[in-house]
């Protein structure tokens, strides 16, 4: 809409001035999204909750919007009826499942995903399984690219789950479940086979580099 109206050539003085109206109603239309969008955005690929401090630090808008925003988002979530809400948990805010949509996602996640993992969750995976209790971080310096979608898969399947937090850094751990053990036919994580000779002799020296 924006470049239709800057490729003709004004007409008079009143349509700069309903120009300028219109980015005063709305900054951020000509160099960005709006505060809805942008929280949208962030909060899609959070895994955790994040706090009004942080997104109003992202976004550079002050915390009193950012807030208010959050509050109408959240309240159109639910008066929309959306497969999803907005809740604010653990001082942040973070998408989750509706939960009379709790039986449709189990069923997509166990029987609607009976397909083989690919090589990305099959590798990280394995670097679970051999150095559990392990963070994001550290699976993701092992493989050497970004796991966080992978990881949010493999604990969707019930294969991958939370095991508290790294005492030093504040970072999620992750380790194997019964379900993976299940699945794979061992009792237990000693009946695996003996990989560890093929991961990176230094991995215990990698620092975590965030959550």
């Amino acid at each position: 809409m924006t470049s239709d109206f800057m490729a003709s050539p004004p007409d008079g003085p009143g349509q700069d001035a309903q120009a300028a109206d219109a980015q005063d109603a709305n900054p951020q239309a000509a160099d960005g999204p709006g505060l809805r969008a942008s929280l949208e955005a962030i909060l899609l690929v959070a895994d955790e909750p994040v706090s009004e401090v942080v997104l109003a630090q992202v976004l550079e808008r002050p915390r009193g919007e950012v807030a208010a925003g959050l509050r109408d988002l959240a309240a159109s979530c639910e008066a929309e009826g959306r497969g999803f809400d907005l809740r604010e948990i653990a001082g942040g805010w973070r998408f989750y499942t509706r939960e009379d949509c709790a039986p449709l996602v189990e069923r997509f996640v166990r029987d609607g995903q009976e397909v083989r993992l690919t090589q990305a969750a099959l590798e990280t995976l394995a670097v679970v399984a051999y150095r559990q209790p392990v963070s994001r971080a550290r699976i993701s310096a092992v493989r050497g690219v970004n796991c966080d979608g992978v990881i949010r898969t493999l604990v969707l399947r019930g294969l991958v789950e939370d095991a508290g937090t790294d005492q030093e850094t504040g970072a999620i751990l992750y380790r194997t479940t019964g379900y993976f053990l299940e699945r794979l036919g061992v009792a237990s994580l000693a009946d695996l086979p003996d990989l560890a000779p093929f991961l990176p002799d230094d991995v215990e020296d990698i620092e975590d580099g965030g959550a």
